[in-house]
Formats: C-alpha cells, structure tokens, sequence
C-alpha cells in the first residue's frame, strides 16, 4: 500500500524529532531513526518561511520524487525538512543534496 511508505502521525514524527540523528546541507536537514519494520518510511516538513503553500507544495512534490527514486535500505524513519533555499533551488541541485545527505548517512542501497 502506498501509505506504508510515509510517516503520517504526529507522534511519529516526534519521536523522529526528539531522538534521531541529524544531517544538514544547504537545501535539506535530514533526521534518520531506526525502527523496527521491513521498510523504510519518509515524511517531509516544509514550513511557511520556504514560501506560501504553492511553492511549500511544490518542494514536497519534488522531495517525495526524489525519495521514490531513490532505494532506501530497510528499517528506517526518515524525515526531510526543506530550507528556505530549497524553493529556488533547481530540481537536480535538490536531488544531489539529498543522495549525498543519504550516502553520508549510510541509508542507501548500491
């Protein structure tokens, strides 16, 4: 089912919060938690400084793209938050810095 995949209650999102570990770069900060599923789930956080809610879409809509094409390694909770630079950034420069983010991070499957 598709909503496996995404991290959809706020308890959830807290506890990514409170006890996960951070990776920062210029257009995202990365919190990786590890749980107790056979998969990996994301959620994304865009907040009103990265601009109004057509470009906050927009930049959700391309970090789930990303995360889709991406292979996660399993057992996971993932959250990306948007910078503010993340609203002019190009769809490739959002791209790298996820992956490198990931790689960084170990959560990448070759």
């Amino acid at each position: 089912m598709r909503g496996e995949q995404y991290l959809t209650k706020a308890a959830q999102y807290r506890l990514v919060y409170e006890k996960g570990s951070t990776r920062v770069t210029d257009l995202v900060i990365m919190k990786a938690l590890p749980n107790t599923l056979e998969l990996s789930r994301c959620g994304f956080s865009v907040s009103k400084r990265v601009g109004k809610a057509t470009v906050r879409n927009l930049v959700k809509r391309r970090l789930r793209e990303i995360t889709r094409q991406m292979t996660l390694k399993a057992g996971w909770d993932i959250i990306f938050i948007a910078r503010p630079k993340a609203a002019e950034a190009r769809f490739s420069d959002l791209q790298h810095s996820v992956s490198n983010t990931l790689s960084r991070s170990g959560l990448l499957t070759r």
